[in-house]
């Protein structure tokens, strides 16, 4: 199945970082925070949305960090993604 967004839509896939203390022990899921940073798979059209014309900032296989509580998540053959807007994404990773 694939995914097709709409209007000023981005679907992104988390990115697992592996986060380490200054001692040196490895954190593991369960005991740090989701992380913000994802890579997109699929970008929308853009178009007037809310009456505003929209221009589409990012491109496939751009890393991102996108706002903590945005978008809905969801899981399409074993695989979460998130649909957010492009507004939701903060700054692209270079």
């Amino acid at each position: 199945m694939k995914l097709r967004p709409l209007a000023d839509r981005v679907v992104i896939k988390s990115i697992e970082v592996e986060e380490t203390t200054k001692s040196g022990l490895i954190l593991t899921g369960g005991s740090k925070e989701k992380p913000q940073m994802a890579e997109i798979v699929a970008v929308g059209p853009g178009g007037i949305v809310d009456g505003k014309d929209i221009i589409m900032n990012v491109a496939v296989g751009d890393k991102v960090i996108y706002s903590k509580y945005a978008g809905n998540e969801v899981k399409i053959d074993g695989i979460e993604y998130i649909i957010v807007r492009q507004s939701d994404i903060l700054a692209v990773v270079e």
